[in-house]
């Protein structure tokens, strides 16, 4: 009986501990995200992109961190990989009006600049 208490009591913590490394893997995201920002006042943008694509591969579902690497793309001209940044942002948030505004004012002008 005490083998059964114990396999339950494991099962539940492994059921538990996705939730809780999900919840680390977005505070080291954010964390990530953060420190971009801050080096990308400081115009250090090739640090900011690779501070926001650190984030991506931490947690690929976080779309300010999406928004962040588009931004840092358009920034270095790197426009195909911009886009696919803000395509991805506006598929995790469709609602989000900064990451639409963002994308919006980038088709704008890139698709005025490529004609």
């Amino acid at each position: 009986m005490r083998n059964v208490a114990l396999y339950a009591a494991l099962l539940l913590t492994l059921a538990a501990m996705p939730a809780a490394v999900a919840a680390d893997e977005r505070s080291d995201a954010r964390r990530q995200v953060e420190f971009g920002i801050r080096v990308a006042e400081r115009g250090l943008w090739r640090e900011a992109a690779y501070r926001w694509q650190r984030a991506v591969e931490i947690d690929p579902t976080y779309a300010a961190a999406w928004n962040n690497l588009a931004i840092a793309y358009e920034h270095s001209g790197k426009f195909d990989e911009a886009r696919r940044a803000y395509e991805r942002a506006s598929e995790l948030e469709p609602n989000n009006a900064t990451i639409e505004q963002n994308f919006d004012l980038f088709k704008e002008l890139n698709d005025r600049t490529s004609n």
